[in-house]
């Protein structure tokens, strides 16, 4: 059995920023914040630490009542940025979740620091939100490691029976994604589809790693598909 989870922003997608510009406009119309500082890195993180950042940076305050109204009206806008946005699914991602669907000890999973419900609305922008089984998501955490326990529990509560490590793999494009796998003893995929080069991922030491995922032969033989 082999549980394959899934980073979304620069893993599975690239939306062409639409997730930043609708926090942005959060900001500006719930806050009345009229000029955005630009130093809060989004990159591999959960949007509850984004958000709380975000919040620090403009001045305001980082209470749970104001996590939640930015989270809220990030939601609300997200939908007509992705509209307005070009975005695609990111190289090979279409052949490769085709494959694993049709294989009954592959299942497919989420550890994206999108709170869910983000996670949805991106995800069926696209027409893939149906595919991933189960998640770990950014609702209720601010480190991605914890994201990573989130989803090995998911996984094991989806699947009915205890996982090994070593059944797991976390695909990613930063090395945030590369940690929390270490977190949770999985294998470690990263692919130079997001904002890291190739050169700055194979710093966090992932197992295998790619420009994309355009039928990379040897992770195709560990999971045992075929296309």
């Amino acid at each position: 059995m082999k549980i394959l989870l899934f980073d979304i922003d620069g893993t599975i997608l690239n939306t062409s920023g639409a997730g930043k510009a609708a926090m942005e406009y959060a900001l500006r119309s719930t806050f009345q914040i009229e000029k955005i500082i630009d130093t809060v890195p989004y990159s591999g993180r959960t949007d509850q630490a984004i958000g709380r950042d975000l919040l620090r940076v403009h001045g305001l305050p980082e209470s749970d009542e104001f996590r939640h109204q930015l989270t809220n009206a990030y939601l609300d806008a997200l939908p007509r940025e992705l509209a307005k946005k070009t975005g695609i699914v990111c190289p090979g991602l279409h052949p490769i979740l085709e494959a694993a669907a049709k294989q009954p000890d592959v299942h497919l999973g989420l550890l994206t620091g999108n709170v869910e419900r983000g996670a949805r609305i991106k995800l069926s922008h696209f027409g893939l939100w149906d595919v991933f089984q189960f998640g770990g998501y950014g609702d209720d955490h601010f480190h991605r490691d914890d994201v990573a326990r989130s989803a090995f529990s998911n996984a094991e509560r989806h699947i009915g029976q205890k996982l090994s490590p070593d059944q797991v793999w976390v695909i990613g494009d930063t090395p945030l994604d590369v940690q929390c796998a270490r977190a949770i003893g999985a294998k470690a995929v990263a692919v130079a589809t997001g904002w890291h080069s190739i050169e700055e991922l194979q710093q966090s030491k992932p197992d295998y790693l790619y420009t994309d995922l355009t039928l990379p032969t040897e992770l195709l033989e560990a999971w045992g598909l075929v296309f």
